[in-house]
């Protein structure tokens, strides 16, 4: 997965605060990368009202 490509949230990890819960089936796209504390690296995704959270690649589809 790389920068600026569209994906989809496909399933959520772990338990999550409402306004992420919210994001599960929604498109947006990859503005970066964060180093998460154990499980490697997460992806930064930017969604159309400009909310901006990470995910980590298991829980995101790209799209077309």
């Amino acid at each position: 997965m790389e920068i600026g490509q569209k994906v989809k949230v496909v399933r959520l990890r772990d338990r999550v605060s409402a306004p992420i819960v919210k994001r599960l089936g929604q498109v947006g796209i990859i503005q970066g990368y964060k180093m998460t504390d154990s499980s490697g690296v997460g992806i930064m995704v930017k969604f159309e009202d400009n909310f901006t959270t990470w995910f980590f690649e298991d829980e995101l589809k790209l799209q077309q």
